[in-house]
């Protein structure tokens, strides 16, 4: 009975909570509610106020902008209006000058109008006068143009020979001394020993017995080394001694390199010979290469194509006229440095210049052409200047040298050639140059007799005293060194003497 009060009242107290809690529950949401709507009121009132501010800054805004606008637009309207007003003026100036223009173009067509009227009077009457002329003279005008212009020649030809001969000593007074003294300090300061290039090559041998060993079975060893080498073996009954003969120094140094090693050797057969060929040739390449670096460094040229120090190695072994070209491109470029030093030009410029300038002829028996044109274009294709290409062109006076270093080394080239010892001819070329040396001469007319004398370095003319007065004389050798010049080759430099002499004899009786 107990147990079932107490549920009862349990279930009661349940019942009456549940009543209580949903009344309190819905009185909370009754205040919720009322808040969340004073807040939805509060949101708008700031909300409106919030528009009506951004209203009024955006119209205070739009007022500022349209006001710039329209200063900007008031300046812009003024600056058309000075810019219209500056177009005017131009334009009004512009047809002033324009009026003027036109007025002057007509001044000018009515002048040249008048100069064509004069112009034609003047044909007329030149027409008329060359008519009257030809029928008093009975010449035409081209007979008697040529005829005044003999005269005139015939009487200045000896004012014209003074005139010269004042010039030419007033120079020479000053340029002489200057180059004599040019020239003599730089021969002074570069001093160098000549030794004769031989086209013979000799090689010791240890006992005459070697000589046999050489030949070989038949002459096959010899064959093979002539036929290989290109090179004349001479075995003779001199003793323990063989001479190589080539005019090529190049084939020549290879021969006897490999005939060197294979007496080292000691086995000589065509097999051996032909390996102890390739080996010399080998060992020549790397000589070539140590003689141009040796050459360049010498000179103090830098920068300078590997192939173009190759083809300076090379010139060690070509010879000009019995000259080492090699050792001549080094004196060149340092007399032309030295020349350039004493005259305040660019001394590497020409340096560079007279080391390259016989470059061509490391391979002018290869390739057709003379070696200037050669070189040149050895120069060009492997990076080297202008001035450069030019110097080695007109160092033998086939182009004209464009730079005053350019003269250096075609003066440079010609003092090595000349000195002393450094060449050699053969003896008919020599004959030859001296025939032609007084056959050029004797092809003036007032010429009565040429001498070459002195090796070929001066020619002696004697003139017919009639004919040639002394000024006319200085005229005359001009002009026979001119036409020398430009027919014949000749190393250093060449002088040409002019000999007038005349001698009246009378006897009294």
């Amino acid at each position: 009975m107990t147990w079932l009060i107490a549920s009862v009242f349990g279930i009661v107290g349940l019942i009456v909570g549940y009543f209580v809690s949903k009344k309190i529950i819905e009185e909370k949401v009754r205040l919720a509610k009322q808040d969340y709507d004073s807040m939805i009121e509060k949101a708008k009132k700031e909300a409106n106020e919030i528009k009506k501010s951004m209203i009024i800054e955006a119209r205070e805004e739009i007022h500022k902008l349209r006001e710039d606008f329209e200063q900007k637009k008031r300046r812009q309207e003024e600056e058309l209006k000075a810019l219209e007003e500056r177009i005017i003026k131009r334009e009004e100036i512009i047809s002033r000058r324009e009026e003027t223009v036109d007025k002057k173009e007509e001044m000018v067509e009515e002048l040249k109008k008048r100069l064509e009227e004069k112009e034609k009077e003047l044909e007329e009457k030149e027409q008329k006068i060359n008519q009257e002329l030809t029928k008093i003279a009975g010449l035409t005008t081209e007979e008697a143009r040529d005829i005044v212009l003999k005269r005139a020649e015939d009487m200045f030809r000896h004012e014209i020979a003074l005139k010269y001969k004042m010039i030419k000593e007033e120079i020479e007074d000053n340029m002489e001394r200057e180059a004599k003294r040019i020239i003599s300090i730089a021969i002074q300061r570069y001093s160098a020993e000549y030794v004769g290039e031989v086209t013979l090559s000799t090689v010791a041998l240890p006992s005459d017995d070697m000589k046999g060993r050489i030949i070989g079975r038949e002459g096959r060893n010899i064959r093979t080394f002539e036929k290989l080498t290109g090179v004349d073996l001479i075995i003779d009954d001199t003793p323990e001694v063989v001479s190589l003969s080539s005019f090529n120094p190049l084939r020549r140094e290879v021969a006897r390199i490999t005939l060197e090693k294979l007496v080292a050797d000691g086995r000589i057969h065509p097999a051996r010979i032909e390996e102890m060929y390739e080996k010399a040739k080998k060992e020549i390449e790397k000589v070539i290469k140590e003689a141009g670096q040796e050459a360049a460094f010498r000179v103090g040229v830098m920068g300078l194509h590997p192939e173009i120090v190759k083809l300076l190695g090379r010139l060690k072994f070509r010879t000009s006229y019995g000259q080492n070209v090699l050792e001549h491109s080094i004196e060149v470029a340092k007399l032309a440095g030295m020349m350039a030093a004493e005259l305040g030009l660019n001394v590497d410029k020409a340096k560079r210049g007279g080391l390259l300038h016989d470059i061509g002829k490391a391979v002018d028996h290869e390739v057709e052409g003379s070696h200037t044109v050669i070189g040149a274009d050895l120069a060009k294709r492997y990076g080297e200047k202008e001035d450069v290409v030019n110097m080695i062109m007109s160092h033998h006076g086939e182009v004209e040298p464009l730079t005053p270093e350019a003269v250096l080394v075609a003066a440079a080239d010609a003092l090595s050639a000349a000195r002393p010892g450094a060449r050699r001819e053969t003896l008919e070329t020599y004959i030859r140059r001296l025939m032609k040396l007084e056959e050029i001469a004797e092809s003036f007319d007032q010429v009565e007799k040429a001498y070459a004398i002195q090796a070929g370095r001066e020619v002696r003319v004697i003139v017919e005293p009639d004919k040639v007065d002394d000024a006319e004389a200085e005229l005359l050798a001009h002009e026979i060194a001119k036409e020398i010049e430009e027919k014949l080759e000749y190393p250093g430099i060449l002088k040409v003497v002019v000999i007038r002499e005349k001698r009246s004899v009378a006897y009294a009786k």
